[in-house]
């Protein structure tokens, strides 16, 4: 049986898989219907519609390369059904990157782990030279 740490782990590679390829619908059943983001510039996204537009909002722009998620703990709870996941995150264009840190709240739905919240803190901006 899988834990469900390498669970959640497996389902973000996935989910970096589909954000390089600009697949936003493939985004979808990796968050709960009622998803909150907070983004790196402290905007909230709230629903999984709106989380998907903005996927593929940005996925539509002509520099964006990949956005990439690199988790370094995964913790449970004591049920079994939620779990903290704390990591580091890198968004890339042709032209300027960012970074810094996140934390994802994922929660078991129907047998699959799905992300109820996610928040994420830009630290580190590199801009195009004028």
């Amino acid at each position: 049986m899988t834990t469900a740490e390498n669970a959640i782990r497996a389902r973000r590679r996935l989910t970096n898989k589909f954000i390089a390829a600009h697949d936003a619908e493939r985004l979808r059943p990796f968050f709960a219907p009622e998803v909150n983001v907070v983004v790196g510039d402290g905007a909230l996204i709230c629903g999984a519609d709106a989380v998907i537009a903005a996927f593929a909002a940005q996925f539509r722009e002509s520099g964006f390369v990949r956005y990439e998620r690199s988790p370094d703990t995964v913790t449970p709870d004591q049920d079994g059904g939620r779990a903290a996941e704390n990591g580091r995150w890198t968004g890339v264009w042709r032209d300027a990157a960012m970074a810094g840190a996140y934390m994802a709240v994922w929660r078991k739905s129907v047998g699959q782990w799905v992300i109820e919240s996610e928040l994420y803190v830009t630290l580190t901006r590199t801009e195009p030279s004028s």
